[in-house]
């Protein structure tokens, strides 16, 4: 879809087996979003654990069949690979229920890792794969030597409390929640703001970042920009599952902002990116650019 671009983004955190009711597929937030970027000739790599078993060596294969390299994933031999069963609603908006503890509650911090980071424009992380200390105080050095961090909020509960979030949020140069998220962290924060731009600036002034984009499912999304509000409305699609939407989503604003894009255009490509993957099966299925023109262009 792009080509040729002089950019690298590693993300950090948990590679696992989605199980649904029927079959099971390898995903992760953080492998979902590298394997969109790849998709952009965007150099990508994953920073996580998996276990010594065959869920971890399959995890293995398939990340380099996709074309990812596999240097960044330690194998734990004590933990098992991680697993999520997910269920989804008569809306096929999925639920998590999330095992614990497994092999990415403990990466471990090395030299290579470091300079993984360094080497990297960006470093893309959440809050889930912060819930065990030993992965968290990991991500909390890794970032010391980040160009540039980047936050997916990502709340899963019971995997999160506020004052993790705070201090995940202020290390962050740019964050990315949904409006349900967004609505928690005003509540955690004692925001109490009556407008969403005026919480959105709350929370921009509460964690010294300029940049914030809120997610808001059919509705589309909100991109706080250098103290500038941009807007996108969602566009139409029947949904077939929410199951990397808004990985995909992010990992495309990020790559459009990256290559200096116009905020609006920004959010609009990732819009529609988060779209379609919602109306299709599985979550990371492949576009080239011109179907996601065509897609937009035929938006009502």
């Amino acid at each position: 879809m792009i080509k040729n671009l002089e950019m690298k983004i590693t993300s950090f955190g948990e590679v696992l087996w989605d199980i649904f009711e029927t079959h099971k597929k390898i995903g992760g937030a953080p492998l979902n979003v590298a394997l969109r970027l790849h998709s952009m000739d965007i150099e990508s790599s994953v920073i996580t654990k998996i276990g010594n078993d065959d869920l971890g060596k399959e995890i293995i294969a398939f990340v380099k069949e996709q074309g990812l390299p596999v240097h960044t994933f330690q194998i734990d031999e004590q933990h098992k690979t991680g697993e999520v069963l997910v269920a989804l609603d008569e809306e096929n908006t999925a639920s998590y229920k999330i095992s614990k503890p497994v092999a990415w509650d403990f990466i471990e911090y090395s030299e290579d890792l470091k300079t993984e980071v360094q080497q990297s424009d960006a470093v893309i992380f959440g809050s889930l794969a912060s819930r065990n200390k030993i992965s968290r105080n990991t991500l909390l050095q890794l970032l010391n030597h980040a160009n540039f961090k980047i936050l997916d909020v990502n709340l899963r509960p019971p995997h999160y409390d506020a004052e993790l979030l705070l201090e995940l949020m202020s290390k962050a140069d740019f964050i990315k929640l949904n409006d349900e998220e967004l609505e928690e962290i005003c509540t955690f924060f004692k925001i109490q703001k009556s407008t969403f731009e005026d919480q959105v600036k709350a929370i921009a002034s509460h964690t010294n970042t300029n940049q914030i984009c809120i997610t808001k499912g059919a509705k589309g999304a909100t991109l706080f920009y250098e103290d500038i509000f941009y807007h996108n409305t969602g566009y139409k699609v029947t949904v077939i599952d929410t199951v990397g939407a808004g990985d995909s989503f992010l990992a495309s604003l990020i790559s459009e902002l990256f290559q200096k894009k116009k905020p609006q255009e920004a959010i609009d490509f990732a819009s529609a990116i988060g779209a379609m993957v919602a109306g299709s099966k599985g979550a990371n299925p492949i576009f080239t650019k011109k179907e996601v023109e065509h897609f937009i262009a035929h938006q009502s």
